[in-house]
């Protein structure tokens, strides 16, 4: 029997707001545990929520980013269940009428743009932190993170497999990252996001029973927790067995999920209008105020970089995929034009070393403009594209400019043609069978030549002039 994968993602993205959505305590992420709280966040009898403003600035903000309908008219609820972590026994959240509703996003993959819609996304407030003792059987509570502002931002079931779902999520989180209302910290859990995961048989309308997925913390997890237990359905169903609709944690290191509890449907929470908070009005005004602020988004500027720095599809993509380093091509772009050549060195060079340093793009020591100086030097002909590289290693390490690099090491290219071609002339007297064999028709012996002079030069000689010298002499 074939089957269809069925995915929707609820994704919570914390606001980055300084403080919390219903009273003045900061936000601030590392502070020591339950300093960060006040009357309101402990859940103490008699307090009163105040709604943050600047929160729902930015729910307006993603809406509109992902073609949302905003609800004029928007109501905070009671959501009742008990967490430990979670002091008042509710939280305040929003159900019949959120924020905004019936939007979209859309996603690539393998070379296929597709639709994913939105069904609502609403405001709520985060819960605590439960630490657990491994010594003990104990477990510890920070409220630190209770009544941080959070966005919902819920999928309607229209995910196919684990790699549209980590599309979707990088899409959003790009958008949250270009907003910027949300740092997108996902081991932080500033971003982070629950899949519920269904099967059933091709053709069949009616969905299957669903798991939801928790505790994915990278674009990577969510893809292999999603193909898990994707498997995991499917060897059960074929087995002729029934999926229990139930709350799965994923474990990383083992590779597997494992039974969390039972899944709770909406009715289980018993919402209900908080009656602390009246009814949020968003007026016109409001609506086009935020839509005069919003930036350039990650697909607009990826349009942008195609069709005016006629870049391919696959580096615009790349490169919009992280608004720092959008911004960082963009500042060397002032000072080289050549936005092909600056993007394959961002994109091999830069990336690889970044990833291997476990860097930020926002920490690197090469400069925008240093970077632009080092492929000046490379079309001026004072350094070789090998040569450039070991600057740029030198440059990562002490965040000098290319010039200092260059003249400080003497890597300054050798372009004298009377240099060359002396030591040309003495590699070619010096290897009759090689050069017997390029006579023969053997033309890929030019690079044992030219290696052989990059050697004795230390890398310095200029390559083209190189080349051009050597099939002069040789064919003589």
């Amino acid at each position: 029997m074939e089957f269809e994968t069925v995915i929707g993602l609820e994704v919570h993205a914390q606001l980055s707001t300084n403080t919390k959505i219903f009273c003045g305590c900061s936000t601030e992420f590392g502070k020591p545990a339950n300093t960060n709280t006040c009357p309101l966040c402990l859940g103490l009898p008699g307090v009163l929520p105040v709604l943050n403003r600047k929160a729902v600035d930015y729910a307006v903000k993603m809406a509109l980013a992902t073609n949302c309908r905003i609800n004029r008219t928007n109501i905070f609820a009671r959501k009742n269940y008990f967490y430990p972590d979670l002091p008042k026994g509710y939280q305040i959240s929003q159900f019949d009428l959120p924020i905004a509703e019936h939007g979209w996003v859309e996603i690539e993959v393998e070379d296929q743009i597709k639709r994913i819609g939105l069904t609502r996304i609403h405001l709520e407030e985060d819960a605590g932190k439960l630490i657990h003792d491994e010594r003990e059987p104990v477990s510890y509570v920070d409220l630190n993170r209770t009544g941080t502002p959070l966005i919902e931002i819920v999928s309607e079931p229209d995910l196919r497999s684990g790699e549209e779902a980590a599309a979707y999520l990088k899409k959003l989180h790009a958008i949250v990252r270009y907003l910027d209302i949300c740092d997108g910290n996902m081991q932080e859990g500033s971003f982070r996001c629950d899949a519920n995961i269904s099967l059933r048989p091709k053709d069949q309308e009616e969905f299957g029973t669903r798991t939801e997925l928790k505790n994915m913390n990278s674009f990577r997890n969510v893809q292999r927790a999603i193909e898990y237990e994707v498997r995991r359905q499917r060897d059960l169903l074929l087995d002729g067995g029934k999926v229990i609709q139930q709350t799965l944690l994923w474990d990383p290191d083992a590779g597997k999920t494992s039974p969390m509890r039972s899944k709770e449907e909406a009715h289980d929470y018993r919402y209900f209008p908080d009656p602390d908070l009246i009814p949020v009005e968003i007026s016109e005004e409001w609506i086009a105020k935020a839509e005069k602020a919003q930036p350039e988004l990650p697909d607009q500027r990826k349009k942008r970089f195609m069709e005016e720095l006629e870049l391919p599809a696959y580096d615009a993509v790349i490169l919009t995929g992280d608004r720092e380093l959008a911004d960082y091509f963009e500042a060397s772009l002032g000072q080289y034009r050549d936005a092909k050549k600056l993007s394959n060195w961002i994109m091999t060079e830069l990336i690889r070393e970044l990833r291997d340093r476990e860097m930020e793009i926002t920490s690197c020591p090469v400069t925008p403009v240093n970077l632009a100086r080092l492929l000046g030097l490379i079309e001026a002909g004072t350094i070789s594209g090998k040569i450039a590289k070991t600057v740029f290693q030198e440059m990562l390490e002490s965040g000098k400019d290319p010039d200092a690099v260059v003249k400080e090491k003497n890597l300054v290219q050798i372009s004298d043609e009377g240099e060359i071609l002396k030591l040309v002339r003495e590699i070619v007297a010096a290897n009759p069978e090689q050069v017997k064999q390029f006579k023969e028709g053997k033309s890929k012996v030019m690079g044992f030549f030219v290696g052989r002079l990059m050697k004795e030069t230390k890398g310095k000689a200029n390559p083209k002039m190189a080349n051009q010298l050597f099939t002069e002499e040789l064919n003589k």
